[in-house]
């Protein structure tokens, strides 16, 4: 799995035209599922995301974590995250798990994130068409990938 984690203001998302949720300080989160992925990478994943030390203590230090502010998450499925542009100026998404594969696993780290996360969890369509509006609060952007923990 990948995902870019922007730690933002406040976000909004409307799906396929229709305004579909709003939220405040916290994480919008761009989650790819690539074909070798399975639940195991999804406990990771969730985990390192909740805990990251992104948001700024009393001291205006990165020092706090989506926990610690009860902060809001807004999930949205982004298979293009495995886009390879290796050859030409199209980028290929073969790496990009099915939808069968997918949308499975999209749909249990996002009931994961909403037993676990401390406030609001938003989440996109799988599949549809979306418009993901938000203020990044730094900005602070990460990328995190299950098969590069390293990354």
């Amino acid at each position: 799995m990948r995902a870019v984690v922007q730690r933002v203001s406040e976000a909004s998302i409307a799906i396929d035209g229709k305004p579909s949720g709003t939220m405040q300080r916290g994480i919008v989160l761009l989650l790819g599922v690539g074909q070798s992925d399975s639940e195991k990478d999804i406990d990771w994943l969730l985990s390192k995301i909740l805990n990251l030390r992104i948001f700024e203590d009393s001291d205006g230090k990165m020092n706090q974590s989506l926990i610690d502010i009860s902060g809001d998450l807004m999930i949205v499925s982004q298979f293009t995250l495995f886009g390879n542009m290796k050859k030409g100026n199209r980028p290929s998404f073969n790496h990009s798990a099915p939808p069968d594969i997918a949308i499975p696993l999209y749909d249990t780290f996002v009931a994961k994130a909403r037993e676990a996360a401390p406030a609001i969890v938003l989440t996109g369509s799988f599949g549809a068409h979306m418009d993901v509006r938000l203020t990044n609060d730094g900005p602070v952007t990460l990328i995190l990938d299950t098969e590069n923990k390293d990354f």
